[in-house]
C-alpha cells in the first residue's frame, strides 16, 4: 500500500472531499485524523472509516489556539504527520462586489484564507521531513467568477500562501501544492445552483454551469481523492509549488 504507516491530517474532514479523501488514504494505509468545526459529521465520518484507522478533532480553523491544538492533539496520538490535507473552505455569500456583504467577505477569508495559513503555521513543524501538504482551491483561484468575489479571492489568495510555503519547506523535502477543482458535486455546488438561480429553476442554473466544462459533468468527490492521494504519495516526490487542475478542461480555454 502506498502509504503504510503514514499519519494523515484531513482540515474539512466532514465535508464529501474531506471523507473522500479520507476514504481513499485510509485504503492505502494510512491512518487518519479528520478535523472540521461539524462534530457530528466527524463522528460520522471516523465511524465509517473504522476506530481503527481514524480518529477526530473537532476545532475552528480560524482561531490560532484551535489549530495548534488539533496540530499538537494529532502529533501527541500518532507521531509526526505525513499527510496534510488543508482542505477546509466555505463558499459564501453570493452578490454584485457593491452589494456583497462585508461580514460575509470577512468570514470566507477567515476560513479560507487564514485557515490554510494557520494550517501550515502550526502543522509544518510537525511533519515528518519528506511529507506532502495539498491545499484545497478552486478553478476560482485561477480566474474570475462574478458574484463570488470573496471565494474567488480567497483561493486565489492560498496560491501564493502555496508558494511561499512551498520554498520554505522544500529543505525538509516537503513538498506543497495546491489542487484546483471545478464544480464538485456535493452541497456546496447545490447551494450555488439554487443561489445563481434566483427565482428560476436550479436544473437550468446547473446546466450553465456544465457547460463551462468540456467533459461535460461534475468533478466527483472520489476524483478528487484520487488526485489527493497522488500527490500524497512518493509518486509526486519531485512536484511542489505547483497547481493541479482537476476541472474536466474548463480551465482549458
Amino acid at each position: 500500500m502506498q502509504l503504510d504507516g503514514k499519519v494523515a491530517l484531513i482540515t474539512g474532514g466532514a465535508g464529501v472531499i474531506g471523507r473522500a479523501a479520507a476514504q481513499r488514504l485510509a485504503d492505502e494505509g494510512a491512518r487518519i485524523v479528520l478535523v472540521d468545526k461539524d462534530e457530528r459529521g466527524l463522528t460520522e465520518a471516523a465511524a465509517a472509516l473504522g476506530p481503527a484507522r481514524a480518529s477526530w478533532i473537532a476545532a475552528d480553523v480560524t482561531r490560532g489556539p484551535s489549530v495548534a491544538g488539533y496540530a499538537r492533539a494529532a502529533f501527541d496520538r500518532f507521531g509526526p504527520i505525513h499527510v496534510f490535507f488543508n482542505n477546509a473552505g466555505i463558499e459564501g455569500p453570493t452578490a454584485p462586489l457593491a452589494d456583497f456583504p462585508e461580514d460575509g467577505f470577512a468570514a470566507v477569508m477567515a476560513v479560507n484564507v487564514t485557515g490554510v495559513f494557520l494550517g501550515l503555521k502550526y502543522v509544518l513543524p510537525l511533519m515528518a521531513d519528506g511529507g506532502s501538504v495539498i491545499v484545497t482551491s478552486s478553478t476560482a483561484g485561477l480566474r474570475g467568477a462574478a458574484e463570488f468575489v470573496a471565494y474567488c479571492a480567497s483561493k486565489h489568495a492560498v496560491i501564493g500562501i502555496m508558494r511561499t510555503a512551498a520554498l520554505e519547506a522544500a529543505p525538509r523535502r516537503i513538498r506543497v501544492n495546491s489542487i484546483h477543482p471545478a464544480p464538485v458535486e456535493s452541497d456546496m455546488i447545490k447551494r450555488l445552483e439554487r443561489a445563481r438561480a434566483g427565482n428560476g429553476d436550479p436544473a437550468e442554473a446547473k446546466r450553465r454551469f456544465v457547460r463551462r466544462i468540456p467533459l461535460g459533468r461534475y468533478v466527483l468527490p472520489d476524483e478528487v481523492a484520487d488526485l489527493v492521494l497522488f500527490l500524497a504519495s512518493d509518486a509526486s516526490r519531485m512536484i511542489t509549488g505547483s497547481m493541479l487542475g482537476i476541472d474536466g478542461g474548463s480551465l482549458a480555454g
